[in-house]
């Protein structure tokens, strides 16, 4: 299930895990499986991926940043296929997703031999990178009223849903916001209007889903697979350089 009209959906680069993510729901709506235990699942294959890099298995741990992504898609498609949104499920999955990008990135920076300023730089790129195509995307299904479990601004805490409790949603948003705080406000503070503006076309809303955390993935698998581990955190400070580029290019439409 998409969580945009069928009318306004995109080529979302980042998002090619869905298909596959759709095929593994297929196999769980009807049994037990919980989309917060796919969540855990997917956090397992990001740290198997983690070792496999540590020992140098770098196609095993190009499969295992492929399959965490897949896994990732997976948890949100059952969620919305069995009806039961929590922000339980939201704020977990944000959660290990950015504990596994620092750890990707500090177990390549150990094996390339980076320097730890650069390995420090590479992961707050990529966090605001990740962090404006969510913005972006938040705001586009907040317009089209398509899904709308985040919220555009992350401000006091929200009401457990049915299901979930209260002090486990409370505290994993207070983590969310330790974690997240900073690169949320850094990109609303550069483009505070985009929520106010025109709906955001489908061909930027492209481009900037290659800043999304699959296609991040799928770049550090790639250069794992060409044997070139040294060239991810280079590449992902330079790419860095796009963000207010697409920030000019949103404010511009």
């Amino acid at each position: 299930m998409s969580k945009l009209p069928q009318a306004h959906r995109f080529t979302d680069l980042s998002d090619y895990g869905r298909k596959p993510a759709q095929y593994i729901v297929g196999f769980l709506k009807d049994t037990s499986v919980t989309p917060v235990q796919v969540t855990l699942l997917f956090f397992v294959s990001g740290m198997i991926a983690i070792y496999c890099i540590y020992t140098e298995y770098y196609i095993l741990a190009a499969i295992f940043m492929i399959l965490k992504s897949i896994l990732d898609a997976a948890d949100g498609e059952l969620a919305r296929v069995k009806k039961t949104p929590s922000y339980t499920g939201r704020y977990l999955d944000s959660i290990l997703d950015i504990v596994l990008n620092a750890l990707f990135l500090l177990m390549i920076g150990y094996k390339t031999d980076a320097d730890v300023w650069l390995i420090i730089l590479a992961f707050i790129a990529l966090q605001i990178q990740g962090t404006l195509y969510n913005y972006y995307y938040v705001i586009l299904r907040y317009k089209l009223n398509g899904d709308t479990t985040s919220r555009i601004t992350e401000t006091g805490t929200p009401q457990a849903l049915p299901g979930e409790e209260q002090v486990t949603v409370t505290a994993l948003f207070y983590t969310y916001k330790v974690l997240y705080g900073l690169f949320d406000k850094l990109i609303s503070t550069l483009d505070p209007r985009a929520a106010k503006g025109k709906l955001i076309p489908n061909w930027l809303m492209t481009l900037v889903s290659t800043f999304g955390l699959g296609f991040q993935l799928l770049i550090m698998a790639t250069l794992l697979v060409l044997q070139s581990p040294e060239l991810i955190i280079p590449f992902f400070i330079t790419y860095t350089l796009l963000v207010p580029v697409c920030i000019i290019l949103r404010m511009k439409v």
